[in-house]
């Protein structure tokens, strides 16, 4: 039986809140949302259509899921790799997501691009929003929500690579991140993916 949540019903466009302004040399945007609400697909697709943006390659503890290549999708790593980026103080930020694998935003990277200039895109989870926040307080933070609940019930049933338990798990932190977006710049409602990336163009000055 499908869980329920309130979630009220959208229309696509972005909602906007202030309170941004550019870094020092390049411009960060944070962009995150629930769990299979199209993060991924939405920034890779805009990455091909906008090389000259820098999109930051989170390093995870999770397995690869099929298709993911190491150091493009993600960088994996084990548990001891993962702590000793994290004692060095190479992460700008981390977390542990549904309470299993880790994820964290390589540091080095990240200011080197913003140092030259370069519009930095890092999709991130809500926790990870929060802790940039810190690093750039005038990063501008986009979150990428569903066009309703039933929906985004839909899309993480349909990819088909976690378990039930695993669903049940990712659906409750999705109902904590929902609750949070009015902590975001701007809101916009991934329904199409192709009208997202309109939206995002027009949000970044692409």
């Amino acid at each position: 039986m499908s869980e329920t949540v309130a979630v009220p019903s959208r229309k696509t466009g972005a909602v906007t809140h202030e309170g941004h302004d550019t870094v020092s040399g390049g411009r960060v945007y944070v962009i995150s949302g629930p769990t299979a609400v199209g993060k991924g697909t939405v920034v890779s697709r805009l990455q091909k259509l906008y090389p000259q943006i820098f999109v930051s390659v989170s390093a995870t503890t999770r397995p690869p899921r099929p298709g993911e290549v190491d150091g493009v999708s993600y960088h994996f790593l084990d548990d001891r790799s993962f702590d000793q980026l994290l004692a060095s103080g190479g992460l700008l930020e981390w977390a542990t997501v549904h309470g299993a694998a880790r994820y964290g935003t390589p540091r080095e990277p990240v200011e080197r691009a913003v140092a030259q200039g370069r519009r930095v895109v890092l999709e991130i989870d809500l926790q990870g929003a929060r802790q940039v926040r810190e690093s750039y307080p005038k990063a501008v933070q986009i979150f990428l929500a569903p066009p309703s609940w039933d929906e985004l019930i839909r899309r993480l049933r349909g990819r088909g690579t976690e378990t039930p338990a695993q669903q049940a798990r990712r659906l409750r932190t999705a109902r904590e991140e929902l609750a949070a977006e009015s902590e975001f710049d701007h809101v916009v409602v991934n329904d199409e993916v192709q009208k997202t990336i309109d939206e995002l163009v027009g949000l970044m000055g692409l």
